[in-house]
């Protein structure tokens, strides 16, 4: 019922190159730690829904998802989001770039993308 992105990331070198390995910093529900490492990515489910059928109960779910990616420089943002994306398309389809851009709070460089994320029941 939950879409695999941290699994699916976690086993890529190109991705815990860049997000760490012990944790890999990325945090499902758009929420890491307070005072967590940089770079670090957050995703959360957006919208989604059961694929539906007349005659039997659904066999796939489908998860949309926002992935927000946060660092020290944009050269580190846009390499994180580079190396997530990378690892992600195999499994899921990328549907949008939602930009860059500096958090209001911290500062820190953020680039954002969203996906679509089929998933058997």
């Amino acid at each position: 019922m939950f879409p695999p992105i941290f699994q699916v990331c976690a086993a890529k070198t190109a991705v815990t190159d860049q997000l760490g390995t012990n944790p890999v910093r990325l945090f499902p529900f758009g929420e890491a730690p307070q005072g967590v490492a940089l770079p670090y990515a957050v995703w959360q489910t957006v919208s989604g829904g059961p694929e539906n059928y007349l005659g039997q109960r659904p066999d796939m779910d489908l998860f949309m998802l926002q992935v927000d990616v946060y660092a020290d420089t944009a050269a580190d943002a846009r390499g994180t989001a580079q190396a997530l994306r990378d690892a992600l398309e195999g499994h899921a389809h990328i549907t949008g770039w939602r930009g860059d851009g500096r958090d209001d709070e911290t500062n820190h460089y953020r680039y954002s993308f969203d996906l679509d994320w089929w998933t058997p029941r």
